[in-house]
Parts: structure tokens; C-alpha cells; sequence
């Protein structure tokens, strides 16, 4: 433990917890913005962080990260419009919650239970990095492909009325992924002669469109005078009660311990390992009737889970040098620009720069906290405003945030027909994440299935966790669909 307690004795100087400090205020900053989650703030920021020692890139970076990760569940709770994928849980519960008058105990309850996440999965970095690097390279195709078919499955039974709506939505959302260039083969697919279509569908266009665009004509059409209640402004409502303390705990407990189990998986994303532990989250709540629709746990689950993804991805990028996502891969590429090379030396060599970053990242995640809570005040005044003023603001910031990605009017227009189409889905009660998570494991889905099927596929039963995903998940999704035939029946 020396190695970690010198890490504290290097980053505890005035320049690096000032760095620190900005990294977590540009972050949030940039990840309040529609769209523009951690990736797109580490890329916005990262050209203008690389002359600093390489000690201070990593707690910048760092601190960007998962500063953008928290400011993505502001727009989700305030304005139903998830600043970036993993967020999209956030979103689901959050938002009924802020409509109930309970915006600011949802938003101090999403900042608690971000900072709990990351502390867990910085813990399991500190003791277990090597272990748990050594663990991630034992999964394949199979293991992949299993867990995220038992993701989709879980969410069918999770969202909607119907199970086989859901179902239809998750192939649609498949299908749009599967727009553009063949990964394997460059065959043009579904592209209709278009040329901006062999760039393929974008997520955050369809994300920014089925969420924001479709919460802004919502409230435009029922002419909402505001999304909060005036009773929100006292202090007492922001503080939670003993009961949502309660719930949020053993939620967030749940949420980061999956979260971090996954995210040191090399292709699974943040954004999937929340939907994942959000879907298993379900099944062990209290307020079942209410999840999905504003449930405390929900948010509680899905923030912790978040966080702690995004920071166990540092564990197989530091012990093996393996960027578990994008965001990691430019982390690591800063590192290699400046002569690190991650890897097992990052725990012999370099055990002294991996002790400070360590320590950095302790740092940064009480500094975010710290930083957030005071704020929450301001983030519900700001929802308090007339929607007639707040309209024209959420769309600007979803076509700015939307354009600013890939400079292209093509995704804003991609982004308009998603929110036409949000708003129709929504007035006919047809559930929009399946869609959404479709679209975001397509591509994934269909590769790790080439890469099986090229292994022989009946060799999955020599694979027990590959298998026993599907059959968890399948099982999941017919039981759900029982308990909601015999709800049916009740009604």
C-alpha cells in the first residue's frame, strides 16, 4: 500500500488538484449538453490537455470522464434528454420523479450514488487490477454474445405493455445498426444508393431524437407551464427521505458492484453494462410497480452502475493496455504520446505514476461530489422556468449537440425523424429503449455472433456463461410476460 500512499503525496499538490477541478467542471460543462457525453468531452478537450506532465493528463482526463458521466443524469432528470447513452436509464426513472416534485432529492441521490460507484470500482483498481485484468482476457465471443443477448432480452421484459412491441423494437433498433459499411465483408448495406448513409446511423442522433425532440413537442402539445413543482425550490424537498435512502442504497450497492464486474470487460461499454445492471436491478427492488416510470432505485442502480463501468475500465487499460472503449483508447494513446506504455510494467516500473493516478482519481471523484451538490439548487431552478422558454432551448441544444459530433446536417435531420418518431411511439405507448439499445449492441452483437458461428457454434455449451446468459434472459423475459398476461387478466 506504500506505492498508493506515495500517489497521494504527488497529487496533493495545488497544481494538480486545480487541474482536477477544471477537468470536472469542463466535463460536467460539456455533458450537460444533448450528445455530448464523456467521449465527445475527452475529444473536445483532449488536444488541449496533452502538454501538461503525464501524471496531470491522466487526472485530467480522469476527471473529465466521469465529470461528464454525472453531468449527462442533469439533462435526464430535469428534461428527459440523456446527455449520452448510459444515461438513458437515468432518464426512464428520473424524469417521472422531477414531475412529482422531486428533481433535487433525485439529482443529490444520482450524485451520492455516481460518487459510490466510483469509489467501489476504485477500490477493486487499487487491490485487484492485475487479477481482474488477467480475468477480462478469459472471455470470448461466446461469453460476449451471451451477455448481450441476456441485455436485450432483459430490457423486452423490462419496457412496455408488450413484450412482443418490445421485441419489434429491439430488431428495428438491430436493423438500423446495421446501415452503412460491412465491418467484414465492405458490402453496402440498406443504404439505398445514398452516400451519407454508408457513414451509417448515428446513436446519439437517434438517443438526442426519441428522448429530447420528443419531450419537447410533448411539452409543447400538452402546453406545460413548467417541469418541476414550486414546492421543489425548499430545502427539505431536496433532502431525500429515509425511505428513498434506503431504496437507493441497496440499489446502488447492486448497481456498482455489476458496474464494475463488467466494465472490466474489453467491449462492453458503460452504456451496456448500465442497461444490463438496470434490467437486474428489477428483479430485486421493492417498488416494482413503479420502475421505469420513477423509481428511486432505478436512478440509484443506474448512476452507480455507470460510474463504476467507466472506472473499472481502467483496470485491463492499465494492467494489460487494453482500452476497454473509445474513451479509454485516446486515455491510452495521451499515455503513449508521452512514452507510457500501459501494461504489467504499469505495476512494477511505473508502480509510483500508477499510485498517483490512483490517488488523482480519489481526488477528483470527492471533488466532483463537492462540487455538485451545491449546484442541485441551480439545476431545478432552471427547470422551474416556463416550457415555453425552456423549448427553444432543449431543441437548440439537441441540434447543437447532434450537429457538433460529426459537423453533419444529415444527423440533425436523422435526429428531427427520430423525435417524429419518439413522438408517435409515445402517444401509442410503444416502448423507445429497446430501440434504443438495439442500435447501440447491432454491430457488437453481429460480430461476436460471426466470430462464434466461425468457432462452431454448438461449441456455446462448453461455454457455461454464454449459455447460461441466453437461458437467464430468455427465462427472465417469459416470466415477465406471464406476470403482465396475469395483470391483464386482473384488470
Amino acid at each position: 500500500m506504500d506505492w498508493i500512499i506515495n500517489g497521494f503525496s504527488q497529487v496533493l499538490t495545488l497544481q494538480n488538484i486545480l487541474i482536477s477541478f477544471m477537468g470536472c467542471f469542463l466535463g460536467n460543462l460539456v455533458g450537460v449538453l444533448p450528445g455530448l457525453g464523456p467521449t465527445a468531452s475527452i475529444a473536445l478537450l483532449f488536444p488541449f490537455v496533452l502538454k501538461l506532465p503525464p501524471l496531470s493528463i491522466l487526472i485530467c482526463l480522469g476527471a473529465i470522464y466521469y465529470g461528464a458521466m454525472y453531468g449527462g443524469s442533469i439533462t435526464s432528470v430535469l428534461l428527459n434528454i440523456p446527455g449520452e447513452v448510459a444515461s438513458v436509464p437515468t432518464a426512464m426513472d428520473g424524469y417521472p420523479l422531477a414531475k412529482q416534485g422531486r428533481a433535487g432529492s433525485t439529482l443529490l441521490i444520482c450524485a451520492l450514488c455516481s460518487f459510490f460507484g466510483c469509489m467501489v470500482a476504485l477500490v477493486c483498481l487499487s487491490f485487484f487490477a492485475p487479477l481482474l485484468g488477467r480475468f477480462a482476457l478469459s472471455f470470448g465471443p461466446f461469453e460476449y454474445f451471451g451477455l448481450m443477448v441476456f441485455s436485450l432480452l432483459c430490457v423486452c421484459g423490462l419496457t412496455g405493455k408488450s413484450v412482443l412491441q418490445s421485441l419489434a423494437m429491439v430488431c428495428f433498433g438491430i436493423v438500423l445498426s446495421f446501415v452503412g459499411v460491412d465491418i467484414s465483408t465492405s458490402a453496402y448495406r440498406l443504404t439505398f444508393g445514398s452516400f451519407k448513409l454508408l457513414q451509417g446511423i448515428g446513436i446519439i442522433p437517434i438517443v438526442v431524437g426519441v428522448f429530447g425532440i420528443t419531450e419537447a413537442l410533448d411539452g409543447i402539445r400538452s402546453d406545460a407551464s413548467s417541469i418541476v413543482t414550486e414546492e421543489e425550490g425548499k430545502f427539505q424537498r431536496v433532502m431525500p427521505t429515509k425511505r428513498e435512502w434506503k431504496l437507493s442504497s441497496k440499489a446502488a450497492a447492486r448497481g456498482a458492484l455489476i458496474g464494475t464486474s463488467l466494465g472490466i470487460l474489453p467491449g462492453l461499454t458503460p452504456s451496456t453494462c448500465t442497461f444490463i445492471a438496470y434490467s437486474l436491478n428489477e428483479k430485486f427492488c421493492v417498488e416494482k410497480d413503479k420502475y421505469g416510470h420513477g423509481a428511486i432505485e432505478g436512478c440509484a442502480c443506474a448512476e452507480a452502475a455507470n460510474n463504476s463501468a467507466a472506472m473499472a475500465g481502467f483496470i485491463p487499460l492499465l494492467a494489460l493496455g487494453i482500452p476497454t472503449g473509445p474513451v479509454l483508447a485516446l486515455v491510452l494513446a495521451a499515455l503513449i504520446i508521452q512514452g507510457v506504455i500501459p501494461g504489467p510494467l504499469m505495476f512494477t516500473v511505473h508502480i509510483d505514476l500508477t499510485g498517483a493516478v490512483i490517488a488523482g482519481f480519489f481526488i477528483g471523484n470527492i471533488i466532483m461530489l463537492i462540487m455538485n451538490i451545491p449546484l442541485i439548487r441551480f439545476w431545478v431552478k432552471i427547470a422551474k422556468l416556463p416550457y415555453k422558454w425552456l423549448a427553444p432551448i432543449i431543441l437548440f441544444l439537441c441540434m447543437l449537440g447532434t450537429f457538433i459530433i460529426r459537423y453533419s446536417y444529415f444527423d440533425v435531420w436523422i435526429m428531427l425523424l427520430a423525435g417524429a418518431f419518439g413522438f408517435l411511439a409515445k402517444k401509442k405507448n410503444i416502448p423507445i429503449p429497446p430501440l434504443v439499445l438495439g442500435l447501440i449492441l447491432g454491430r457488437s452483437i453481429e460480430m461476436y455472433f460471426r466470430q462464434a458461428s466461425s468457432m462452431g457454434f454448438e461449441k456455446i455449451f462448453s461455454h457455461p456463461i454464454g449459455l447460461g446468459a441466453i437461458v437467464l434472459g430468455v427465462g427472465l423475459l417469459i416470466s415477465t410476460q406471464v406476470l403482465k398476461s396475469k395483470k391483464k387478466i386482473n384488470l
